[in-house]
C-alpha cells in the first residue's frame, strides 16, 4: 500500500526539527566562546531586550514550562549572569534580572547574530527568503501555541 502522506518529505515536522537542530549546531561554537548554551542564550536575549522579567513571562516568551525553565535559570544564576528575587509587589512572583556579568556578556554577544546570518549565506537562498520564513514561523508559533495551550 502506497501512503505518500507518510513519506518523510511530506511531513511539516521533519524540516522544522532538522532545521532547528542544525541551526542550534551553528550557534554552538559562538555560544561556547561566551560560556553559555543555546537555551541560556535565549533567556539572556529576553533579559538583554527587556531587563527584569518574571519567570512566568520568560516562560511564555520561550514557550517553556516552569519545570524546564527553572533548572535553566539556576544554571545561569550559578554562572553569576542572572539573579532571582521575589517580587516586592507579589511574593509569589520570581523576578529575573541580569547581574553586572550578564550585562557585560551582552557586549560580547552582539557579534553572534551577524556571524549566524553570515553562516547562512548561500546562493540558493536569499536574505529576503530567510526573513519571510522567520515571519511565517512566528505566525505558526502563535497558531500552535493557541492550539496547545
Amino acid at each position: 500500500m502506497n501512503a505518500p502522506e507518510l513519506y518523510l518529505e511530506n511531513q511539516l515536522c521533519f524540516p522544522l526539527y532538522a532545521a532547528s537542530r542544525l541551526t542550534t549546531k551553528i550557534y554552538g561554537p559562538y555560544l561556547e566562546e561566551l560560556g553559555i548554551t543555546y537555551p541560556q542564550y535565549l533567556v539572556l536575549l529576553i533579559l538583554w531586550q527587556h531587563n527584569d522579567q518574571s519567570v512566568k513571562k520568560i516562560g511564555q516568551q520561550l514557550y517553556l514550562e516552569s519545570n524546564t525553565l527553572t533548572p535553566l535559570l539556576k544554571r545561569l544564576e550559578q554562572k553569576q549572569l542572572i539573579e532571582r528575587n521575589r517580587s516586592t509587589t507579589d511574593e509569589r512572583t520570581v523576578m529575573i534580572s541580569l547581574t553586572k556579568a550578564g550585562k557585560v556578556l551582552k557586549k560580547k554577544a552582539k557579534q553572534v547574530p551577524e556571524k549566524i546570518i553570515a553562516s547562512f549565506g548561500d546562493d540558493t537562498i536569499s536574505e529576503k527568503e530567510i526573513v519571510t520564513f522567520q515571519k511565517t514561523l512566528f505566525k505558526l508559533l502563535e497558531v500552535l501555541n493557541a492550539k496547545t495551550s
